[in-house]
């Protein structure tokens, strides 16, 4: 028979690992699971990432369900051009998104013909691939890969649909306290230049600053139970591989 101490510390036990847990994951390091092909190549359906929350330092969004146990962002640390970011969307301050941040407060951003300008200055990308496939969703699309140059020296790998779908756009001019994020596939993001949905994000929607793929499979091969499958599925490639 099991006495009544006996579930009492298993109780306390779970608890306290609970706590602990809460802790790291709001203070230290989350993982998350890539739900969608926004950010292909550099980011593929099935990838499990480690996000680093001390990063930008902590707002409310830091912690699970988002309580309201403090105002603004403490501890903050400006984002650098380049970084792969995971925020809340300003649309519902709900939904976890992962894009990369292209523009600081005040920058102009603006797409004319299909490239990309920064502060009416374009950022310089160069042809590494014309024959690459990847997924927008379940679609397969042919797409032209370069690489491009953030002005801080950031390259990062991007990808664009043959026919350049987006080609143009109006000048997009950054609020203060807010960011612009683009997905690294171009033509297959909701992203910071869709003002409805995404558009501007303020700094206390940032999360965390994704830092390295510690898992991965392939879910158009199968169930990550489906055990018999694992020598398809699983991508062992992409264990450990640190987030450009």
């Amino acid at each position: 028979m099991f006495s009544k101490n006996f579930f009492v510390e298993n109780l306390k036990t779970l608890l306290y690992a609970l706590i602990i847990a809460v802790i790291i994951r709001s203070l230290f390091i989350q993982p998350f699971y890539i739900p969608s092909s926004s950010m292909e190549p550099n980011l593929l359906v099935g990838d499990r990432i480690f996000v680093t929350k001390y990063s930008y330092g902590y707002s409310k969004h830091s912690f699970p369900f988002s309580p309201p146990i403090f105002k603004g962002r403490i501890l903050f640390n400006e984002p650098q051009r380049g970084d792969v970011v995971v925020f809340k969307t300003p649309a519902d301050n709900r939904t976890d998104y992962i894009k990369r941040l292209i523009g600081l407060p005040g920058d102009e951003i603006r797409f004319i013909d299909s490239n990309l300008y920064l502060n009416n200055s374009e950022i310089i990308k160069s042809k590494i691939s014309s024959s690459d496939v990847i997924f927008c969703g379940k679609k397969k699309l042919d797409v032209f890969t370069f690489e491009e140059l953030l002005p801080n020296n950031k390259k990062y790998i991007s990808v664009y649909l043959k026919n350049f779908s987006f080609q143009n756009s109006d000048t997009f001019i950054v609020p203060e306290d807010h960011y612009f994020f683009l997905g690294d596939n171009r033509d297959c993001s909701k992203d910071s230049r869709f003002l409805t949905s995404v558009g501007y994000v303020h700094k206390n929607n940032l999360v965390g600053k994704a830092r390295f793929i510690f898992f991965s499979s392939d879910k158009n091969i199968g169930s990550i139970f489906a055990v018999w499958k694992w020598n398809k599925s699983i991508r062992l490639e992409r264990f450990f591989k640190k987030i450009h």
